[in-house]
């Protein structure tokens, strides 16, 4: 985490440092240049709901060239109050995440009629997604009856190239486009329980436990592929993937 705070720090010092010299130019209009956009993401939430809210920031470095930070809050929608028989969850002891990613864009000056950014843009990024999850259940199988606690920590690494296009409509308002975004992400969870449980007690609660993350996660199944989380509650692993968002922004 400190390593992080650190990376994100030093990104946004480094874009400060090398766009102070261009900062106040003047546009072809004579107007001063808005160099900087503070954003929203509007795609997300509509997948997780509410418990997603990441706010962005957009700084303009060269003519044809912007570098931006995304930060916020992002967890997993609530289980539901769900009971099976052998399986009700009573309560969320803990709900925890966030999201941080950075990139770097490229302005196409061949395609785009006007400076950044605005227009057609290509850029590599990174994004890094934290998730953890406390629960108590009741648990009863034949040779477990009682309450239960589990902690899964759920870690998410991305990165790749993007392709974009934004607009800017009455000289302050933007609307971004992530078009298409392929990359590779680095997974890794793990669940914990707070009590024993035999190999196959601890098996099946994986496997429900599983389900509900497939239901609660788009694109979990095809992310995951195994049963290797059913097996151990844990589960490392490489894949291909996208991101396609829109973000609602203000320049100033």
């Amino acid at each position: 985490m400190k390593k992080l705070i650190r990376f994100t720090s030093l990104f946004m010092l480094a874009v400060f440092i090398s766009s102070s010299a261009i900062f106040g130019q003047q546009d072809s209009a004579g107007k001063r240049s808005l160099k900087n956009t503070i954003r929203i993401n509007i795609t997300n939430p509509l997948i997780f709901g509410d418990r997603y809210f990441v706010v962005g920031y957009e700084r303009v470095i060269f003519p044809n060239q912007t570098a931006s930070i995304n930060l916020g809050r992002f967890s997993f929608p609530k289980f539901s109050l769900i009971n099976t028989g052998d399986l009700e969850i009573q309560k969320d002891y803990k709900d925890k995440g966030f999201h941080v990613s950075v990139d770097y864009r490229f302005y196409l000056k061949s395609l785009n009629k006007f400076d950044a950014p605005r227009g057609v843009y290509l850029g590599p990024f990174y994004s890094y997604n934290y998730f953890n999850r406390e629960n108590k259940w009741n648990y009863h199988t034949d040779t477990f009856d009682g309450e239960l606690i589990s902690d899964l920590t759920l870690n998410i690494h991305s990165l790749g190239a993007q392709l974009g296009y934004q607009f800017v409509f009455w000289r302050r308002l933007s609307v971004d486009l992530v078009l298409f975004g392929p990359g590779v992400g680095f997974y890794g969870a793990k669940a914990r329980l707070n009590t024993d449980l035999s190999i196959d007690d601890e098996a099946e609660f994986f496997q429900k436990l599983n389900e509900l993350l497939a239901d609660k996660f788009p694109g979990y199944n095809q992310i995951i592929g195994s049963n290797e989380f059913e097996k151990k509650g844990s589960f490392q692993l490489t894949s291909l993937g996208f991101r396609y968002m829109i973000h609602l922004g203000f320049r100033f």
